[in-house]
């Protein structure tokens, strides 16, 4: 399934002589073009977009033939960051290429998708040290007419699991904490050794001394490494890499599995893999943001922060609630409701958010979170009787107990949390509970 948020180019992407040529839309303008100059890492920066453009052509629970999805570029003042998902949604990648890694004017800003097909990522391949490397993100037509007639758009739909993982990835990095920084060469070792790429298994590492060492269990500062194998991206990048940087978020005894990026530092360039709990698992169903979305002043939130994004490349939540005039809190919630159409992202190096240019939709977290719905739908039926403890919900011809817990969160009696435990977001139920017990019920 994809939305009907729509690209057009002009043609393919290509390498030429001159240096690589992006076709793009998106931005303030049709067909921007947003950034126009070298990359001062020509062979790094190769490396990285095949990365980048692998991940998108890969599908790591039960790999079948290769998806075909491209990845999403932006622009924002001082640096690009290109962006993929995995065919199963369980990977995210991103290469950022930083103001040393930039030798050009980034002129516009903008965010669009990227035709990386198979010859370009043949071109690439063939990219050597001293070969130059020009990138141009443009250009700024839709269409080209002439005697001969027009050249046909080229329409490439955004798939409705990206922007959900967006929204998802976005409120769960937000979380994490730097956990190890090892050496280039450290991390050579470690990735050698970790198990092959049919290997599921929950794994955990643990800093030790310069480097890191695998573990079954969970313990105080480790980080979980679910499926080993989903980390072959980063092997390519290895040989320009300064380091190895790795967050998560807290880990205790007996914690379940969790969500980490790993993330390779060249000095002009960044590639981060963020990975999800378990092999199986796509960020687009971890329902992380539901918590966020279920304020009555979201959707108003969301429209005011929209109008205040500057370009910076990285945005300041406090700036933002000293400019809106709301709390944090809320701005967090804004901004997760705007990520639900993939207009925010979360950069764990920088540890702040970044904006995309997309089309906001605030219809957008009804359509895409149907336990958002089913909550609203319990709250207009009745169906919450909230008392000191919690909630008791009634569901159909069933009948739920929904109980608080000391840190705020919620447990309940149905299926779906004890089968997850909490693991994947509330419940509708307690998502009801909630909403109701903080007077938080939006009209719809």
């Amino acid at each position: 399934m994809s939305t009907q948020q729509t690209y057009r180019y002009l043609g393919s992407s290509t390498l030429r002589r001159d240096g690589l040529a992006l076709q793009t839309s998106g931005g303030p303008a049709p067909n921007p073009r947003f950034f126009t100059g070298f990359l001062t890492t020509p062979q790094q920066a190769a490396v990285g977009l095949l990365a980048v453009a692998e991940v998108a052509r890969t599908r790591y629970y039960r790999p079948v033939s290769p998806a075909s999805l491209d990845p999403v570029v932006t622009g924002s003042r001082d640096r690009l960051r290109f962006e993929s998902f995995s065919g199963c949604c369980g990977v995210y990648a991103r290469l950022d290429a930083l103001p040393a890694g930039l030798d050009g004017d980034v002129v516009e800003h903008g965010t669009t998708n990227v035709d990386v097909n198979n010859p370009l990522r043949e071109a690439l391949a063939r990219v050597g040290g001293i070969d130059p490397l020009h990138l141009s993100v443009g250009p700024d037509d839709l269409t080209v007419s002439t005697m001969d007639g027009s050249v046909v758009e080229k329409k490439v739909p955004l798939p409705v699991r990206w922007l959900r993982g967006f929204a998802e990835v976005q409120v769960l990095a937000a979380a994490f904490e730097p956990r190890a920084e090892i050496s280039a060469a450290e991390a050579a070792v470690f990735l050698r050794r970790l198990p092959t790429s049919n290997d599921r298994s929950v794994l955990w590492a643990v800093p030790a001394g310069r480097t890191l060492r695998l573990t079954s269990r969970p313990v105080p500062g480790a980080v979980c490494l679910a499926g080993a194998g989903r980390l072959a991206a980063l092997r390519g990048m290895l040989r320009f890499a300064r380091t190895l940087r790795v967050y998560g978020p807290t880990v205790a005894p007996g914690s379940a599995a969790l969500p980490s990026t790993w993330e390779l530092d060249t000095g002009a360039l960044r590639l981060s893999l963020t990975i999800s709990p378990e092999p199986y698992r796509g960020f687009s169903g971890e329902g992380a943001a539901l918590t966020a979305l279920a304020g009555d002043d979201v959707v108003d939130d969301a429209e005011l922060v929209s109008a205040l994004l500057s370009w910076d490349p990285t945005v300041d939540v406090d700036a933002l609630a000293t400019s809106a005039g709301i709390d944090a809190a809320r701005v967090r919630g804004a901004l997760a409701q705007l990520g639900t159409a993939g207009r925010v992202g979360y950069d764990v190096s920088e540890a702040a958010y970044f904006h995309r240019v997309m089309p906001y939709d605030a219809g957008r977290a009804e359509r895409d979170n149907p336990r958002l719905v089913g909550a609203r739908a319990l709250l207009d039926a009745g169906a919450v009787a909230s008392d000191e403890a919690g909630a008791t919900v009634r569901s159909g011809d069933e009948v739920y107990r929904v109980r608080r817990l000391p840190d705020g969160g919620f447990t309940c009696t149905c299926p779906w949390w004890a089968k997850h435990r909490g693991q994947r977001g509330p419940c509708k139920h307690a998502l009801a509970t909630r909403m109701a017990t903080a007077d938080v019920r939006e009209l719809v």
